[in-house]
C-alpha cells in the first residue's frame, strides 16, 4: 500500500502547500516494505526513509520519525489507509483557526466489533486510571505544530504513548471528524497481549493511580480486620464464646497473602519501569536513512 499511500498524500498536502516531506518509518515490517521505501525515495527526494534495527513498537516508530521530521506542522498517520490521507488539508484549515493540535476524530470506525470493543475498554479503563478523559474516537493521526511536537520530543519518558503525551504538553487542541476506512490489505499487529502490555504499560508509565487504589485497598482490609477483631472481643466478654473456625482462619490466611502478593506485584511493576528509565536506554535505534540529512 506504499506507493498508494504516497500518492494520496501527495495529492492531499499539494492542494495547500508545494514544501513538505513524507517520512516512511519501517519498524522491522516481515514484508518487503523497506526495499519498497528505498525504490520510491529513489523518485522523489521530498519522500524519506527511516528503517529501524528492530520492532520497537508504534509509539516508538512514531517518535523516530517526528525526530528527523522538520515541518512547521506534522501530520501523523498510520500506512494502512484506515485515516484516508485526503483529511490532512481539512485538519490543516481546522488549525489556521488558531490550534495548535488537532486530532482527527473516527466519529464512524470501520473495524471489527471486537476491535472497537478492546478501544472502549482501553480508554475507559486508562480515563479511569490517570484521572483523565481518552477520547475513544481519537488516536495517533492529527496535525501538530512545530511546538507541539519539539514538547513531545524534550519529554524523557521511556514508556511512550504519543496522544496522552501531546494532551500533557498543553497547547490549543481541537477535534474535528473525519470519515474512517476499512483496512485495504492485511490484518492489525496488535494482538490481545500487546494491547494488554501497551494498556499496562501506559497506566503505570502515566499514573501513580494503580499504587493509590493499593493503598486503599489495604487501609480497607485492615479496618475490616480490626473491626473482626473488636466483634470477636467484646463477644467473648459479654457472652464468653469462644472464638473457633479453623476453616475460617486458613481462608483468611490465604486471602490475604493473594492480597500481599498482588499488591507487591503493582508496587514490582513500578520498579521495573522505574529500573527501564534509569537505564536510558534509547527508546529506538535507527539503522538507515534515506533522504534524511
Amino acid at each position: 500500500m506504499l506507493e498508494e499511500l504516497v500518492s494520496r498524500i501527495s495529492k492531499s498536502v499539494s492542494t495547500f502547500t508545494d514544501e513538505y516531506e513524507i517520512i516512511l518509518v519501517n519498524d522491522a515490517s516481515p514484508d518487503d516494505s523497506w526495499t519498497k521505501i528505498k525504490n520510491l525515495c529513489e523518485k522523489d527526494r521530498r519522500i524519506k526513509g527511516v528503517n529501524l534495527s528492530r520492532n520497537f513498537g508504534q509509539q516508538y516508530s512514531t517518535t523516530a520519525g517526528l525526530t528527523v521530521a522538520k515541518g512547521e506542522w506534522i501530520a501523523v498517520i498510520d500506512c494502512d489507509l484506515q485515516n484516508p490521507p485526503e483529511e490532512i488539508p481539512r485538519l490543516y484549515e481546522k488549525a489556521m483557526e488558531g490550534y495548535d493540535t488537532v486530532f482527527a476524530q473516527r466519529l464512524e470506525r470501520q473495524d471489527t466489533f471486537l476491535k472497537k470493543l478492546s478501544s472502549t475498554l482501553f480508554n475507559k479503563v486508562f480515563s479511569y486510571m490517570t484521572d483523565s478523559y481518552q477520547d475513544k474516537s481519537a488516536a495517533e493521526f492529527g496535525l501538530y505544530s512545530r511546538q507541539v511536537i519539539d514538547a513531545v520530543l524534550s519529554m524523557g519518558d521511556a514508556i511512550r504513548y504519543f496522544p496522552v503525551m501531546v494532551k500533557w504538553v498543553g497547547y490549543r487542541i481541537a477535534y474535528l471528524p473525519v470519515q474512517h476506512s476499512t483496512r485495504a490489505e492485511g490484518s492489525s499487529g496488535y494482538t490481545l497481549a500487546k494491547l494488554l502490555s501497551v494498556t499496562s504499560d501506559s497506566m503505570i508509565g502515566f499514573s501513580n493511580k494503580p499504587l493509590r487504589l493499593a493503598l486503599h485497598f489495604g487501609t480497607f482490609v485492615t479496618l475490616v480486620a480490626i473491626c473482626l477483631a473488636l466483634y470477636y472481643l467484646f463477644d467473648y466478654i459479654l457472652n464468653g464464646t469462644d472464638v473457633s473456625g479453623f476453616t475460617t482462619l486458613v481462608i483468611s490466611v490465604w486471602a490475604l497473602a493473594g492480597i500481599l502478593i498482588s499488591l507487591l506485584g503493582v508496587l514490582g511493576l513500578y520498579i521495573g519501569k522505574i529500573f527501564d528509565q534509569v537505564k536510558a536506554r534509547p527508546t529506538f535505534i535507527i539503522k538507515d536513512k534515506i533522504n534524511v540529512d
